[in-house]
């Protein structure tokens, strides 16, 4: 375990303590009021939050040496100052270390966080932290204490959400650990409403086969939840379904998020059921209800498209994990990637009257350290293993672990699947809503709507209308948002009947730079449409910076340029627009055809992590991967349906 630790070690080990005080304790949690009935939908502000996250309670990551408990990783995500853990972590690695634990702090507060640990044996692992358990007692136990992490995945199969071998001895730390009741306490206690909105949640980590992800996040609307429904009850989404149903008929709130459909072999986005049988008009509802949502972001990869699905979009080919993968067989893509479920949905809502794959996007990290980061600058490599690399200590050593230059660093995990290439992960991405407050019930019901939109990790904030009555100078009116709200829908939402007359749709959008990056390139609006028994595609600019237009010959915009200097890892703000807008009018409608529309907004070039790692290690920029560049954002879509 020791060759594949040594990257987390130095991400976990070493944070300096040149870190800012811990904040003062917030006041005692009150009961989070309700959206006020005055506040308008125009007023609805974006926030940003993490949906996809790890600590010490998930098998993964303990086996990986994280400390980090649910409730420091809420208090690091909320911007306080935490003390991280790394005593034991050195003494197992043989690691000289002068302190029992170092200071961490994020370098900017998120406003919403959920811990989603895997359910599968919850805090079962971490027994063996608890002096004299018996899971420190039993022979599996102590065969884990100083074991390999592949052998920990044959002897307990935790994470493929299969009865292992030793399921009674994990099953037996687990009801010690006592876990849901820790996750929810730790939601509770950090909740702080209208400055930072905590949601109890997990991990359901089913895999119908070795390698195969159908993962999903499942999140609560509420301060308590029964104890989570895992992979190893069932492998099968409609299992899942019918507990989030028994929840909601409890009086509970719930919804479940698929993520990494990119590594699912094809089956997230099937056109059947995990029986095998065609979708139908009661599976695709059921789908819809429980599942409104989608993670488009994360360290293991986009799950957007791909080059070889769209292969006449330019910008396809970013953060695809399959491409950096070296020597591996790619997953299946069809199926596993937003764009084709979108054309997919509408193929199947042609015959069935339902679309199933009607869904927001939303963007996670996945990280399994417990300290949630989204910068490019903030991640350090190591698989989801990795805190601030700028307030790092980190030898050479350690830096070219985590750029895989030694080669030590490869894993092959039980499937024979080679996992540990780290040029093939990107930064975390995070989640975008549009709420009124900063609570519970207002994040929730924007994430029902599907009034979200997911990045790669930047914070660009864009907004989304669609409408029959958007005219070229809405957004030049100060009061444009109340108008789009009420003359059309924002993203997520169904375009309403087309009135007689009116032509085609208008789209109305904003976009703003992150606070602190880098400026925006362009606006496109990806349009999928109904094409007979299967479905096409097409990427408009609708807004570029500088003044740029596409050429009538080839359809495309000149590139936006490249500031990036490759000796420092600066760039300069000197290209690219802080804002941009449009209200974008579909010059190919067809309104006997149905159609799915969504955004994505490009900054200007950056460097990748591998970049500003190497530079700041004094070591070469590695060739495997690119080394710069643009982060994104993407918007849920708005629906047409012929009436």
């Amino acid at each position: 375990m020791r060759a594949y630790r040594a990257v987390l070690l130095g991400t976990t080990l070493a944070v300096a303590a040149a870190v800012a005080n811990t904040a003062a304790p917030d006041a005692a949690v009150k009961p989070a009021p309700r959206p006020p009935a005055g506040i308008a939908p125009a007023q609805r502000r974006a926030f940003f939050g993490e949906l996809h996250l790890h600590t010490t309670m998930s098998f993964d990551a303990w086996v990986s040496g994280t400390k980090v408990t649910p409730d420091m990783a809420y208090r690091f995500a909320r911007g306080e100052t935490v003390m991280i853990p790394i005593a034991q972590v050195a003494k197992e690695q043989g690691v000289k270390s002068t302190a029992d634990a170092i200071p961490a702090r994020r370098a900017w507060p998120l406003d919403f966080t959920a811990v989603t640990d895997h359910s599968e044996y919850l805090g079962a692992v971490a027994q063996l932290d608890v002096p004299g358990s018996r899971f420190s007692q039993s022979a599996f136990g102590k065969q884990m204490a100083k074991g390999t992490r592949q052998q920990f995945f044959e002897g307990a199969r935790v994470i493929e959400g299969e009865k292992g071998p030793n399921a009674d001895d994990m099953r037996a730390a687990a009801e010690d650990a006592n876990g849901w009741a820790v996750e929810m306490k730790a939601a509770n206690a950090n909740y702080r409403p209208g400055k930072f909105t905590t949601f109890i949640g997990y991990e359901w980590t089913a895999s119908p086969g070795q390698g195969i992800h159908m993962h999903r996040n499942v999140i609560f609307n509420a301060d308590h939840a029964p104890a989570p429904f895992t992979g190893v009850d069932s492998n099968k989404p409609e299992a899942l379904w019918k507990y989030l149903e028994s929840v909601r008929a409890q009086g509970i709130d719930v919804l479940a998020i698929p993520h990494n459909s990119n590594l699912s072999d094809g089956r997230d986005f099937d056109w059947n059921t995990s029986e095998g049988r065609p979708i139908d008009a009661a599976y695709a509802q059921r789908r819809a209800i429980n599942e409104p949502l989608v993670e488009i972001s994360q360290t293991k990869g986009t799950s957007e498209t791909t080059p070889e699905l769209s292969p006449a979009d330019e910008f396809a080919s970013f953060q695809i994990m399959d491409r950096i993968y070296k020597g591996e067989t790619a997953p299946n893509q069809h199926g596993s990637y937003v764009r084709e479920a979108y054309g997919r949905g509408l193929v199947i809502q042609s015959g069935v009257g339902v679309n199933p794959f009607k869904m927001g996007v939303v963007g996670g990290s996945d990280i399994h350290n417990g300290l949630t980061t989204s910068d490019e600058g903030a991640y350090a490599g190591g698989g989801a293993f990795g805190t601030d690399p700028r307030t790092m200590a980190s030898s050479e050593a350690v830096a070219r672990a985590a750029l895989d230059m030694t080669g030590q660093s490869k894993i092959v995990r039980p499937s024979g699947q080679n996992e540990n290439d780290p040029l093939q992960l990107g930064s975390a991405g995070i989640t975008g809503v549009w709420a009124e407050q900063n609570t519970r019930e207002s994040i929730f019901a924007a994430l029902k709507r599907k009034e979200t939109f997911g990045t790669s990790g930047t914070r660009i904030r864009v907004r989304m209308f669609g409408g029959w009555a958007l005219g070229p100078g809405l957004l030049q009116k100060a009061d444009w948002v109340k108008q789009a709200y009420a003359h059309g829908v924002p993203m997520g939402g169904d375009l309403p009947a087309r009135p007689r007359g009116a032509t085609a749709p208008s789209l109305a959008l904003q976009a703003m730079k992150d606070p602190t990056g880098a400026n925006l390139d362009r606006i496109q609006v990806v349009k999928v449409w109904l094409d007979g028994k299967g479905y096409k595609e097409k990427v408009f600019d609708v807004a570029l910076s500088g003044g740029r237009r596409d050429d009538p010959k080839t359809g495309k915009a000149p590139p936006v340029g490249d500031t990036v200097d490759l000796k420092t890892g600066a760039y300069a703000n000197t290209i690219g627009a802080p804002a941009l807008s449009a209200v974008w009018r579909d010059p190919e409608f067809n309104p006997k055809v149905a159609a799915v529309y969504y955004a994505r907004v490009l900054e200007i070039p950056t460097p990748r992590w591998t970049t500003l790692l190497a530079l700041r290690s004094h070591l070469p920029i590695p060739t495997r991967g690119p080394a710069t560049l643009q982060e994104r954002a993407w918007t849920s879509p708005i629906w047409f349906t012929p009436g």
